[in-house]
């Protein structure tokens, strides 16, 4: 039985990525500060789902539950969990974030979570995903992320957590190339979820399929690309 360990799983992408692995026969670690009611619901229906306590900021906390997992092999470490900050994206759209509006404490503590976090996982799972089949590592990013097709501007925290994120799985999979681990950011799409809104034209359901598809045929030849949902290549 493969397993993931999926980070942000109490809502949106994160708990749909639960849902679809455990539908597919995956033995499932679900990370999330707290177990929404969702999430407590599908471990009342399925023994291969586990959840665990963690906050990306905490580097300790990460540690910790790499030790408690120390004698798990992962597959696919799925690093969902992301913010957008104090910003209403999700209503205001693209008019949020704007250059003069900078709050820097809440943009620190978007690269936190958005950049800081998956690398500090990646460090400390790394070994549990090398001993796994799949060797797996994939960090959800977003088209905002590209310099090329930024044309709106504005979303300055979230822009740059993404682009930086970017760069962390750009350079993880160089430096893991030597242990036959893919690592890899994927764009979801715009999705219905909180952090995406109401209008956004991508059903969670859609994204994560997809995602799942394009996870489930990675070679190591497409290690360090910026993938797509639907499996086309992003521009940097």
């Amino acid at each position: 039985m493969p397993t993931v360990l999926v980070t942000g799983c109490n809502r949106g992408l994160g708990l749909e990525f639960v849902r679809q692995y455990l539908a597919d026969g995956w033995r499932v670690l679900a990370c999330a500060r707290t177990a929404s009611t969702e999430l407590k619901e599908l471990m009342s229906s399925h023994d291969t789902l586990s959840c665990h306590g963690l906050e990306m900021t905490d580097h300790s906390g990460i540690d910790a539950l790499a030790a408690e997992l120390s004698a798990t092999p992962i597959d696919v470490l799925l690093l969902s969990a992301g913010t957008m900050g104090g910003v209403d994206f999700a209503t205001k759209g693209l008019s949020v974030g704007g250059f003069g509006d900078s709050d820097f404490a809440d943009w620190e503590q978007v690269l936190r979570i958005n950049t800081l976090g998956p690398m500090k996982m990646s460090e400390a799972f790394v070994e549990h995903v090398q001993r796994s089949d799949q060797r797996k590592i994939v960090a959800l990013s977003s088209m905002v992320a590209s310099m090329q097709i930024n044309t709106a501007g504005g979303l300055y925290a979230y822009r740059s957590s993404k682009a930086a994120l970017n760069a962390v799985m750009r350079s993880m999979s160089v430096d893991l190339a030597n242990r036959k681990i893919i690592a890899l950011p994927i764009h979801p799409g715009w999705a219905r979820t909180d952090m995406g809104g109401s209008q956004a034209p991508v059903a969670p359901e859609e994204s994560v399929s997809g995602m799942r598809r394009v996870i489930d045929g990675l070679t190591l030849a497409q290690s360090g690309r910026f993938l797509c949902y639907d499996g086309t290549e992003m521009p940097w």
